[in-house]
């Protein structure tokens, strides 16, 4: 028995290629309406979070703007920031959105910097919600020349950042401050926290007259597990907060040295 063979008529075939050029054909023609018309020309050119002009973006046409590149290049001028976005808002205005960092920490340098959680240098700006941020020591034998807009990738730092963020989220530990992380010999790692109350200047971030508070001895290794025995050992020792010399938590039993040279175990 033979096979039949099908055969579409030439027409059926035919049309559906003339519609998809005649699509092509009318797609092009808006595409070029819309990069040469002077109606999506960039006119306003909005910016928030900086100071930095981007004047040299109007008269171009908004759909020609490579806005990856435009953004990789505001970055890189902007080494407090973790990321600039440029939104286009048709027919003719483009908005640049300077997204800050958000220092967790000052770090002590031959000048201060601010630092964030990835580890990022920065010019602090002097704002209040930098005021209280602790101020880490240490690390000047450990980072030369630091440059603003560098993550860096020191253990020492790590450490330290380490210590800031699980410090922050034991409950028992909120009502302290933590003003000073000193990593400069890891194994002997050390933070000095004030009692609840205490004044904390930003313009002074080291210890100041008067200021009330002690040193915890942290070392290296299970950061979390020791600063929730330090919670609970300062809910223990509450009535001898204003007496602590030390905390040191080094070892297997943690130790509390008294101003008045005996210890707590």
């Amino acid at each position: 028995m033979k096979k039949r063979k099908f055969k579409l008529p030439l027409k059926i075939i035919i049309l559906p290629v003339i519609i998809l050029l005649a699509i092509s054909l009318l797609l092009g023609y808006i595409w070029e309406v819309l990069i040469t018309s002077d109606f999506f020309a960039v006119k306003q050119i909005f910016v928030r979070n900086s100071e930095a002009s981007f004047d040299y973006l109007k008269g171009r046409n908004i759909f020609k703007l490579d806005l990856n590149n435009e953004s990789q290049r505001a970055l890189a001028k902007c080494a407090d920031c973790r990321k600039v976005r440029f939104l286009r808002i048709l027919p003719n205005c483009v908005i640049v959105d300077f997204l800050k960092r958000q220092p967790v920490a000052l770090v002590k340098f031959y000048k201060i910097y601010s630092v964030d959680q990835d580890g990022v240098f920065f010019s602090p700006t002097g704002l209040p919600e930098e005021a209280g941020l602790p101020l880490i020591y240490g690390l000047e034998t450990k980072i030369f020349g630091p440059k603003p807009g560098v993550k860096y990738k020191r253990p020492e730092l790590n450490l330290a950042l380490t210590l800031i963020k699980e410090f922050k989220l034991i409950r028992t530990l909120r009502p302290f401050t933590l003003k000073k992380i000193d990593v400069a010999k890891p194994e002997s790692a050390k933070i000095f926290i004030l009692l609840p109350g205490q004044p904390v200047n930003y313009i002074k971030p080291v210890a100041q007259p008067g200021w009330v508070g002690f040193e915890v001895y942290v070392g290296e290794g299970n950061i979390r597990q020791k600063l929730m025995i330090l919670g609970g050992l300062l809910i223990q020792a509450e009535r001898e907060l204003m007496n602590i010399k030390y905390i040191d938590l080094r070892f297997k039993e943690p130790v509390i040295k008294l101003n008045k040279d005996n210890n707590v175990k």
